[in-house]
């Protein structure tokens, strides 16, 4: 089963991932990380098809996606 991590420290809310998502599993939280920036999350991670296609997009290295077994 596919597994995703958005690390909110390194994330600046650009939201290419959410964009680029084909199921929807990203969104945004009203929470900021420490540079101010409203940060992405993974809303639906039950949906996430590992794909990569989030991870590779984000400009700021934020996201990983594996596989948990």
């Amino acid at each position: 089963m596919p597994k995703i991590e958005i690390e909110p420290e390194f994330c600046k809310g650009c939201m290419y991932c959410a964009e680029t998502c084909p199921k929807k599993v990203i969104g945004t939280t009203s929470a900021v990380n420490s540079k101010g920036y409203q940060y992405a999350v993974p809303l639906h991670p039950e949906n996430c098809i590992g794909c990569t296609l989030c991870a590779v997009i984000c400009p700021d290295a934020a996201i990983e996606v594996y596989k948990e077994e």
